[in-house]
């Protein structure tokens, strides 16, 4: 039996994908439509961080670094995303040079970091 890597589903209008602090069990790819990404700051205010349309790719931090969600991520309009499970991302990581892997943990620790810093100082 094949395993499925790769699936597909439609999310509509004001729909969440998911929400800050959630696990991480797959990356989204955007065929159509457009994804507002979010963060709360200290005093429970969201804050916009940006606005994904197709071709863009959100939720791979969680996925490199097996740490939470640190935003959320909810559909604009109706949206189809493709989403890859943290399955395949595994298996195209132990593929990778372990050097690219150890680049890429470090970029998303650092992107975390700045993201914290600037949301706690209130410079959004």
């Amino acid at each position: 039996m094949a395993t499925q890597f790769l699936n597909r589903k439609v999310y509509y209008r004001d729909d969440i994908i998911f929400r800050e602090g959630d696990p991480g069990d797959c990356a989204y790819l955007i065929e159509r439509g457009e994804i507002l990404i979010t963060k709360k700051t200290p005093d429970g205010d969201e804050v916009e961080l940006g606005r994904l349309g197709p071709g863009s790719i959100f939720g791979e931090m969680a996925m490199i670094d097996m740490q939470p969600r640190m935003a959320k991520a909810t559909a604009m309009i109706d949206t189809t995303l493709t989403f890859v499970n943290h399955q395949m991302f595994e298996k195209k990581m132990q593929a990778a040079d372990p050097f690219l892997h150890a680049l890429l943990l470090i970029l998303v620790r650092n992107v975390r970091s700045v993201s914290q810093q600037l949301i706690a100082g209130g410079n959004y």
